[in-house]
């Protein structure tokens, strides 16, 4: 049995099952894995509760790490990780072993190759209460009117922030592969990168409102011409998101915070129940799967929360919009922001 290989085997078939954010995930365990034991090969009956302990101990001290970049070996200090990080690292190296347990043992047949799990009686450091993640209306309008550089990192997180949280919240992901195929008679129609296993793919159709259509018009098959792929349009949404920040007077603000914060305006200040928050998010609720096979989703009641969120911000930037439709005041606006940068 070697641990390195079955991790490599089934980081590859995540990928080809389109879950590419749980490979990219799984991957950084794996390489840890093997600065840690400084080998090409592993078994899993030497993951135990002692190496464990050890290699958290690892984990949270300062230590070097060489990586290929750009067909280049780099080596860089990286500091010792919080517990969030240790949590979830051990998190995704549990997912890992459990995964090659059910690969390796065959109890029908009565051949356990991995007899136990040290996970089972390693206690995994809690993961701290996260910080809320939800803005308030007023910093919503700062993102959205704050001055950015044009045809920046800034500018790029500045729009698709705002597109998230006009189209209910949608992931970063979804909208590098949404193409013009996915607007049907008015409607965001498209299925959810994150949850490709569920049985109703999670299928969702938002209607485009005024206030998302510019921005539609502008990057719609457009951010993925310009990045490659979506890891590399990440990491500009995590540059100029730095930049959105510092404009609008902000601090730690995130591309996700757009999510969380229309759930949160949805229920706290719009008044709408959890159900349909969760509907709007494209959640699924397992309390109720069974009634769910009866029920048919009405879209209707997305628009319902949509627009209730959306009327938050009361007058919608025309000003905004305007330059975003018309070429030639965009190119005028160009010049403005320019002089002003």
């Amino acid at each position: 049995m070697d641990f390195f290989r079955f991790c490599s085997d089934h980081i590859e078939a995540l990928k080809n099952q389109g879950r590419k954010g749980s490979a990219g995930t799984l991957n950084t365990v794996l390489l840890s894995l093997k600065d840690y034991f400084k080998g090409n090969a592993l078994s899993p009956l030497e993951i135990n509760e002692w190496m464990l302990t050890a290699y958290e101990k690892y984990l949270r001290a300062e230590r070097k790490l060489t990586r290929l970049n750009q067909g280049k070996l780099i080596t860089r200090t990286v500091k010792g990780m919080s517990d969030a990080a240790v949590h979830n690292h051990f998190r995704d190296l549990r997912i890992l072993f459990k995964a090659a347990m059910k690969f390796y043992n065959k109890p029908q047949i009565g051949e356990i190759r991995i007899p136990y799990c040290p996970f089972d009686n390693y206690k995994i450091v809690d993961a701290p209460e996260t910080r809320k993640r939800n803005l308030t209306v007023e910093q919503i309008k700062a993102i959205r009117d704050c001055k950015v550089p044009t045809d920046s990192r800034a500018e790029l997180v500045q729009d698709l922030f705002m597109l998230s949280f006009y189209l209910c919240g949608m992931n970063a992901v979804d909208l590098y592969h949404l193409r013009t195929s996915n607007i049907i008679k008015g409607r965001v129609e498209y299925n959810r990168s994150k949850t490709i296993r569920r049985s109703d793919k999670a299928f969702i159709s938002i209607k485009v409102v005024k206030e998302a259509k510019p921005l539609l018009d502008r990057y719609l098959e457009k951010s993925h011409t310009r990045y490659n792929s979506f890891e590399n349009l990440d990491r500009a949404i995590n540059e100029g998101i730095k930049i959105v920040n510092e404009r609008a007077k902000l601090s730690g603000i995130t591309f996700y915070w757009a999510r969380h914060t229309f759930a949160n305006l949805g229920r706290n200040k719009c008044r709408m129940s959890k159900d349909d928050v969760g509907l709007a998010l494209n959640h699924v609720d397992q309390g109720n799967k069974t009634t769910d096979i009866y029920i048919e989703k009405d879209w209707g009641i997305v628009d319902e929360v949509q627009s209730k969120v959306i009327a938050l911000l009361s007058e919608p930037n025309e000003a905004r919009i305007k330059k975003l439709s018309d070429p030639v005041e965009q190119r005028r606006t160009m010049r403005i922001v320019n002089l002003n940068v």
